[in-house]
C-alpha cells in the first residue's frame, strides 16, 4: 500500500520566491537605469533636426545646470577647476570627443563662454546635446 501512496503524490514547484526575486530585480533596474546617464541632470533645449547620436563614441560630458553649477561627467567643479581638468584631459587624450550639455534655463552667454574655453583648450570637436523637438 505504501507504493501506491508514493506514486499518487505529484510534486509541485513553489514559484512565489522566484517571482519575488524577479520583481525586486525589476525594481532595481528601474531605479538604476536613469542614473546611468552621463553628466548632471539638466533640462535640455529642443532642436528641430538634431544629428543622429553616435553610439560608438564615449565622450566626456561637460554639464551646466540651471543653478550655474559646472559638472565634468558627474563631478561638480568650479569654472576654473573645470578648465584645469579639461586641459589635463586634452593633454592625456587630444582627440577625445566632448559633449556640452546645458540646461535650457542657462544664459546663452554662459554656454558660449564654456564652449569658447573648450575650443581654446584645443578639443577637435565639441557637440552640443539637445533633444529632438517634434514637428507639429
Amino acid at each position: 500500500m505504501s507504493a501506491t501512496r508514493r506514486s499518487s503524490l505529484t510534486p509541485e514547484m513553489n514559484v512565489t520566491p522566484l517571482v519575488d526575486v524577479v520583481l525586486v530585480l525589476l525594481i532595481i533596474f528601474m531605479v538604476v537605469t536613469p542614473q546611468l546617464e552621463a553628466g548632471a541632470a539638466v533640462d535640455l533645449p529642443a532642436a528641430m533636426n538634431p544629428d543622429a547620436e553616435n553610439k560608438n563614441l564615449e565622450p566626456t560630458t561637460v554639464s551646466l545646470a540651471s543653478n550655474g553649477s559646472f559638472y565634468l561627467d558627474r563631478k561638480q567643479l568650479t569654472r576654473d577647476a573645470l578648465v584645469v581638468e579639461l586641459k589635463a584631459l586634452h593633454q592625456a587624450k587630444p582627440d577625445a570627443p566632448v559633449v556640452l550639455k546645458a540646461d535650457k534655463g542657462v544664459a546663452y552667454a554662459q554656454v558660449r563662454g564654456v564652449f569658447k574655453a573648450m575650443q581654446d583648450i584645443g578639443f577637435p570637436g565639441i557637440s552640443l546635446q539637445v533633444i529632438d523637438r517634434k514637428k507639429n
